[in-house]
């Protein structure tokens, strides 16, 4: 009986080839590593499923009940009330102005009328209150500065000083430094008018401010004479009337360049001061180089005092008329 062979195929590749070896081992480092990626997958996979868990909660708290965050706040009491300030305003007068309840939460305060509170100090100026959870007030304000001061009586109470600012603003001020406040010049020819629990604003005090500041910053020495600025004349005929160490009356003009008027008072208080038999009683700045002047007749020395000298004389009961105006806006003040 005919046996048919089986014959294998011959190999025609190693590939091809049976083989028996087993897969090499992994070794300790490499499944270390494996071990530690697939905790870090699993770890990332965990937190955001907690974040999106957490962002679907509160979608459906303040989709359903906006009150439930509010009540979380309004668990934990204030604890600091936090002022920044560009004045002198401290915090003692931010907690007694602010008088917040004792056990106050910071959800509980209604910052509207705390802000109510420190706008009706005429010294704030602008006031932005934050809550700063869990448990802090944050107070940031403005403060107006004074510009001159007052004196006014209410009804019986005793005359007090008050202080104005650029803006008219009247106010009792509080925290500045008495040097500061004994150094602004008083007001005259106002008349207050009350207004709520204070005064209404003075019209025209941006234009005594452009003047104060031009003299403090440009001529500090005619500035620091000056005594009292009156406004009984600047509705009428645009002229602002001050009083100073010097001269009993200063007359500037709001139609011109206050430097200017300032740099021909200091030429003619040059020339006045070589002749002290010969005192100032008025300057009028308001006509331009033709400054009329008047002088106290009733103040002079005997003639024998009066001093030599080759500057210019004052007019008597005159006019005055300056050299040339570039002399006088040239002057080191």
């Amino acid at each position: 009986m005919n046996k048919i062979a089986t014959i294998a195929r011959p190999a025609r590749t190693w590939q091809d080839i049976s083989q028996s070896v087993s897969q090499r081992a992994m070794s300790k480092a490499g499944r270390r590593r494996r071990l530690a990626a697939t905790l870090k997958l699993g770890g990332g996979v965990i937190v955001l499923a907690a974040a999106a868990w957490g962002a679907v909660q509160i979608s459906e708290t303040v989709a359903d009940n906006p009150q439930k965050l509010a009540a979380a706040g309004a668990q934990t009491p204030l604890k600091e009330i936090t002022l920044t300030t560009d004045g002198v305003l401290d915090h003692a007068w931010l907690v007694r102005t602010l008088a917040t309840p004792k056990n106050a939460s910071l959800m509980s305060l209604d910052l509207y009328a705390l802000r109510a509170r420190l706008l009706a100090d005429g010294q704030v100026y602008a006031a932005v209150l934050t809550r700063n959870f869990p448990a802090t007030l944050a107070v940031n304000i403005q403060e107006r500065a004074p510009v001159a001061r007052l004196r006014a009586q209410v009804g019986d109470a005793p005359p007090q000083t008050l202080l104005v600012a650029r803006d008219g603003v009247v106010y009792p001020g509080e925290g500045y430094d008495p040097a500061q406040l004994a150094a602004l010049p008083w007001l005259d020819g106002v008349r207050l008018v009350r207004s709520g629990g204070g005064f209404a604003p003075i019209d025209g005090m941006e234009t005594v401010a452009d003047l104060l500041a031009t003299a403090r910053n440009q001529a500090e020495p005619l500035y620091r004479a000056f005594v009292v600025v009156s406004l009984a004349r600047l509705a009428s005929d645009g002229e602002l009337v001050v009083r100073s160490k010097d001269v009993p009356e200063i007359v500037f003009s709001t139609r011109d360049d206050f430097f200017r008027q300032l740099a021909r008072l200091d030429y003619v208080l040059d020339v006045a001061r070589a002749q002290p038999d010969k005192p100032l009683k008025s300057v009028n700045l308001a006509d331009g180089l033709q400054v009329p002047v008047a002088l106290d007749t009733s103040l002079h020395p005997p003639a024998s005092a009066a001093p030599l000298h080759a500057a210019p004389l004052v007019p008597d009961n005159g006019t005055f008329l300056l050299p040339t105006l570039n002399h006088t806006i040239q002057r080191d003040f």
